[in-house]
């Protein structure tokens, strides 16, 4: 999707989208002396490579200096001079590297190559050949492979300068001294920042430029955003997953000047996302490094969360890229990466991570949380009756509106079994179910003993039928919060406890339970860690049949009732569910029932972070 004015931002590749496009190339004053220093670095090493004169070779020279000795060849010298040159010096002294030999070698080496690649790889080499810290680094090797030798020799000398010398190189004083001497070199090395790889910079005018090289494959995209401040591209954002991530090379805040010989100043988004469409390989990119300098890295804990609600990018005007934005519905499991946008968190969908590269932006917590807050009020002042009423943010609190749940997975223990709650409307089959369950297998489901307020009958025995106890005592467990649900009948009260529960699940079995969706809040606030199942309606003709089967034959008006009351509740207590099995087919819906309850013991589950603390 190409990005409007509306947006502040624009991903800057997308997978599969346009192709690349020949542009013409603008430059700047600044950027044609930047290629140009660049264009004479690159004649003046090919006119250094085409002067082969004497000069040029420590080796030649020597040649000239004493032309009857030949042309050294160490496979002929070990032979035929084996009895002439002492052993000592050619089998522990460390060779003495020829920079200059190595480096006329290579450009040799190079004008042979029709390769483009290798070389590529040849002018890396020499570029790295002509670094001054390469070279320091180079001396220092030669003067300890000179050392070497000096010891070397002198081990063997038998005249005064060279026993003296061997005993002042020995002397623990001088040992010392060169060891605190290395100590102290090395710290200092230590503290010199240095340029991470692929990255060079480089002074112009005064101005620090960057230059960075980005491998990037056709499979993976690049992973940032731009956005225009002015004539400039500024990069806005580095999304996780992307070349621009992995590499750590790119910066919120730097400004890209040029990529592979393309000047982008001057550009608006929608034309670096032409130019950088089907881009791969190497991308080699000049940037005006960021003001604000790099952050620290910091190292965020990946959290996940159920969402409550339902996202569509395509519908938000706010999400500053919406080729990014990551879409998901009611119930999804989303893995948060990176909160350090607080109004866009990067987020990739729970089971999607192979095929999604990239992590996609979704709402911020707080920022979905205010919008919607602005939403209900703006819909409550359009009502006739509140049409006076002051544009107030504050008269919602905001932990009421639903947003994110913090997850966690958990594996129920084998000795106890999560209760299973079945919620749905009147007539849709949920208490068949529960009873189905219950006759089937009376060795794994039991259901929870009531408690009531009236008289003990004939033939009911207290802790089987029902928890018989007073008034008082029902209104103790009703204030304290113990009873799940209840409800009066006939003036007595009827309720189920938690304690209840917990005694059948003391016992090893899963407690079945069918409940209204009021009892749901009390039933989560507890430690009991349910699994919710919504019971859903089939469509009304479907719904007919199923009760006409049961000698039931329902008004239309009661079959709309039924199944407006499942929309509702699916609206008000949706995000609360665990699972949803429409009841079709009462088979078929048995064997779901079933089939969900048998992945409890083999599969972890995600449930609420707080019911594990």
């Amino acid at each position: 999707m190409r990005g409007g004015s509306q947006h502040r931002e624009m991903a800057v590749d997308c997978p599969g989208e346009l192709g690349s496009r020949t542009l013409p190339v603008r430059r700047s004053a600044q950027l044609e002396r930047i290629r140009q220093h660049q264009e004479d670095l690159r004649r003046r090493r090919e006119e250094e490579g085409r002067q082969l004169d004497l000069n040029t070779s420590i080796r030649l020279r020597k040649l000239s200096q004493n032309p009857q000795v030949g042309i050294d060849n160490p496979t002929f010298l070990q032979d035929s001079n084996a009895a002439q040159q002492p052993p000592l010096g050619s089998q522990q002294a460390q060779t003495l590297l020829e920079l200059e030999e190595l480096v006329l070698s290579l450009k040799q080496v190079q004008g042979c190559l029709s390769d483009p690649q290798s070389q590529s790889d040849v002018d890396l080499v020499l570029s790295l050949l002509h670094k001054a810290d390469f070279q320091s680094a180079l001396r220092i090797h030669n003067a300890v492979a000179t050392i070497s030798k000096v010891e070397c020799l002198i081990q063997s000398s038998l005249n005064k300068e060279g026993l003296e010398l061997q005993s002042l190189l020995s002397d623990t004083h001088v040992q010392a001294l060169l060891l605190a001497h290395d100590s102290v070199a090395e710290r200092e090395m230590q503290l010199e920042a240095a340029s991470p790889p692929g990255e060079m910079l480089t002074q112009w005018a005064g101005e620090t430029v960057k230059i960075v090289r980005i491998e990037k494959a056709r499979d993976i995209p690049l992973g940032a955003t731009v956005r225009n401040d002015m004539d400039s591209v500024v990069i806005s954002r580095v999304v996780r997953g992307g070349a621009a991530e992995r590499s750590g090379l790119l910066s919120v805040g730097d400004e890209i000047l040029e990529i592979n010989g393309v000047e982008i100043r001057g550009k608006d988004v929608n034309q670096v996302f032409d130019i950088l469409a089907d881009m791969h390989g190497v991308l080699t990119f000049v940037l005006i490094p960021s003001t604000e300098g790099k952050p620290p890295p910091i190292k965020e804990t990946v959290i996940h969360v159920k969402a409550h609600f339902d996202y569509d990018p395509s519908d938000d005007p706010y999400v500053p890229c919406r080729e990014l934005g990551l879409s998901f519905q009611k119930g999804d499991i989303l893995h948060i990466i990176s909160q350090t946008d607080p109004n866009w968190w990067q987020a990739y969908r729970d089971g999607d991570e192979e095929n999604q590269p990239l992590a996609g932006l979704v709402p911020g917590k707080s920022f979905q949380q205010q919008r919607e807050a602005m939403k209900q009020t703006i819909e409550e002042d359009k009502e006739p009756e509140k049409s006076g009423k002051l544009w107030c943010n504050e008269d919602y609190d905001n932990e009421e509106i639903l947003t994110y749940e913090e997850m966690a997975l958990y594996h129920q223990p084998a000795n106890r079994k999560r209760p299973i709650a079945l919620i749905g409307p009147a007539s849709c089959g949920q208490a068949e179910l529960k009873q189905r369950l219950l006759n089937g297998q009376p060795e794994r489901f039991a259901g929870a003993v009531p408690h009531t307020t009236r008289s003990r009958r004939d033939g009911e025995l207290s802790a089987r039928d029902y928890h018989f106890v007073s008034r008082q005592a029902f209104e103790a467990e009703l204030a304290a919060g113990k009873l799940i649900e209840s409800g009066e009948f006939e003036k007595n009260w009827y309720g189920t406890s938690s304690d209840s529960v917990r005694q059948v699940i003391n016992t090893g079995k899963i407690c079945l339970l069918c409940l209204h969706t009021q009892s749901l809040k009390i039933l989560r606030s507890s430690d009991l860690k349910p699994y919710i199942i919504f019971i859903a309606p089939p469509s009304q003709e479907r719904l007919r049949a199923l009760l006409a089967k049961e000698n039931k034959n329902p008004k239309p008006e009661e079959l709309r009732v039924v199944i407006e009351k499942a929309r509702e509740m699916e609206r008000s207590c949706g995000h609360l569910f665990d699972a949803v099995i429409v009841n079709a087919d009462r088979d078929e819906a048995y064997g779901e029932l079933l089939r969900l309850i048998d992945k409890l013991d083999t599969e972890p589950q995600w449930v609420p972070c707080s019911w594990l603390r």
